[in-house]
């Protein structure tokens, strides 16, 4: 974990996806409006990981808003932790919340939300929410802007 920019380990450098979201290493860095309540907001929406029981992969857009308080996500190391999803086998529910409680283990912000729209396999879209934290009063959440299924795109 860092805990300012210079011990940044993957910006600016060349990095491999993980092999696993265990192996991916998120990495932080020192919020600059720490005394400001501010919502941030990062958007996956080519999220992939396979079903762990057929092994088909799933799809999702996944919505990520936060609340900082010391502390900010780096970016890269979210993508890279994202995308090291591909080949781990898990149900729509854990990827979801595990990215979430993720987050807030490392960051510990005032508060978190995370939206998994999951586009259907058998028929059936699966989105799944979680949130963890208060919402700090008077600040501005906007809707995360992903319609109800209707061919997803």
């Amino acid at each position: 974990m860092a805990d300012s920019e210079e011990k940044l380990t993957q910006l600016g450098a060349e990095m491999p996806v993980p092999v696993t979201p265990d192996e991916a290493k998120l990495e932080r860095v020192t919020n600059p409006h720490s005394d400001t309540r501010y919502l941030a907001r990062f958007t996956c929406p080519e999220f992939t990981s396979l079903c762990p029981v057929t092994g088909q992969p799933d799809f999702a857009h996944l919505v990520i808003d936060y609340a900082p308080d010391q502390w900010i996500l780096e970016s890269k190391s979210l993508k890279l932790y994202l995308a090291s999803f591909r080949n781990h086998g898990a149900f729509h529910e854990d990827c979801t919340v595990a990215v979430g409680k993720r987050i807030v283990g490392e960051l510990e912000p005032y508060w978190l939300r995370i939206g998994g729209y999951w586009y259907p396999r058998g028929g059936m879209p699966i989105d799944v929410f979680w949130q963890d934290g208060t919402l700090p009063e008077g600040l501005w959440v906007p809707d995360q802007g992903v319609s109800p299924y209707r061919g997803r795109g």
